[in-house]
């Protein structure tokens, strides 16, 4: 196995300017660091991580603490994730703080008392402690598809990436009210977290556009998990005038409703249409097929990790946020015929 003594012998510079390629710790002339990268490229050398984290003082790794990994929304965002670290020469330690915000914060320390370089975070519906714990100790962090903009977090930058979770509710909302619908119901998400509130939000929104009275006792929380929804769609379903149509907040709840929607022998889309924020892979197998919001998660956990690795490069730089664009994807489920156009960007 060649060392880096080989490679430096066989470029014909000395150790030091191999350690100082590899670790990127001094400047070194192109034409030198090419010789470098060529030697270790005929040699086949592999160097050493861990004396390259002593060197460097980094490990070359990424926290991610994600809750419901086996949801396909974030499991997509691991993938967006995993392959752009890949892309950079990192590597993941995981961990699933469970939406909960005492294991959240343990989860966060015990990734960090891994030396971890940075973090990626989906943080839970009531993030002070572990923001509290990110500021105090300077850990680098990107928060994913949730965001904290209400919690502060003096003299510390913290970066965002998130869909558009407003308009693309709205468009929805708006879609079922030109379709003759007026009484259209939400199943909406865990209170406290972001994309709850921004979604109820674009609700409100496309009933006022489309004339529409707010009627509190159609939305209701199915806390952003399957048997939630289920039991917040049963309700709606029970009300004395029940909605025409429904919203489900996220891939998770629409399967919760759609098992209600089965229990109560209610038709999709002839009793009952069915819009969905979140598409998933077997959306489209349904019957009816799923009209839904797609959001871009693979690019969304790509776009934390290039975040994540300009905040390492640059640590004073002011904080971003960036929102991406979701797309509307025109299915049956909400009563169109299959001959309507299939996408939109929601931006």
């Amino acid at each position: 196995m060649a060392t880096m003594a080989d490679v430096a012998r066989h470029a014909g510079v000395s150790v030091a300017t191999v350690s100082h390629v590899l670790n990127d710790t001094r400047p070194v002339l192109p034409h030198t660091r090419q010789a470098v990268l060529d030697a270790i490229e005929t040699l086949g050398y592999t160097p050493n991580g861990l004396a390259r984290s002593l060197v460097t003082a980094r490990t070359r790794s990424i926290g991610l603490a994600v809750s419901a990994i086996s949801n396909p929304y974030f499991t997509e965002i691991l993938q967006g994730v995993e392959a752009s670290a890949l892309e950079y020469g990192y590597s993941l330690l995981i961990a699933d703080p469970h939406d909960d915000p005492v294991h959240e914060r343990k989860v966060v320390q015990l990734l960090h008392e891994r030396r971890v370089d940075g973090m990626i975070v989906a943080p839970s519906a009531d993030p002070r402690d572990l923001i509290g714990y990110l500021g105090r100790h300077g850990v680098p962090t990107v928060f994913l598809d949730r965001l904290v903009d209400d919690v502060p977090a003096p003299g510390f930058p913290f970066d965002q990436v998130s869909a558009e979770n407003t308009e693309p509710v709205t468009r929805l909302v708006t879609h079922l009210a030109e379709l003759g619908h007026r009484r259209i119901g939400l199943v909406a998400g865990l209170a406290g977290l972001s994309t709850t509130s921004e979604r109820i939000t674009g609700y409100r929104l496309g009933l006022a556009g489309a004339g529409l009275a707010y009627e509190e006792r159609l939305v209701i929380p199915g806390n952003s998990e399957a048997a939630g929804a289920e039991r917040a769609t049963q309700a709606l379903l029970s009300l004395p005038a029940p909605p025409t149509a429904l919203i489900t907040a996220n891939n998770a709840m629409t399967i919760g409703a759609l098992r209600a929607v089965r229990a109560r022998r209610v038709s999709v889309p002839g009793d009952l249409a069915l819009c969905c924020f979140d598409d998933f892979s077997w959306a489209d197998l349904f019957s009816p097929r799923l009209t839904a919001i797609s959001q871009p998660s693979k690019e969304i956990g790509a776009q934390a990790v290039r975040l994540l690795l300009e905040r390492l490069d640059s640590p004073g730089r002011p904080a971003r946020t960036v929102r991406l664009p979701s797309a509307f994807v025109h299915r049956t489920s909400c009563g169109c015929p299959e001959s309507c156009p299939e996408k939109g960007t929601v931006s």
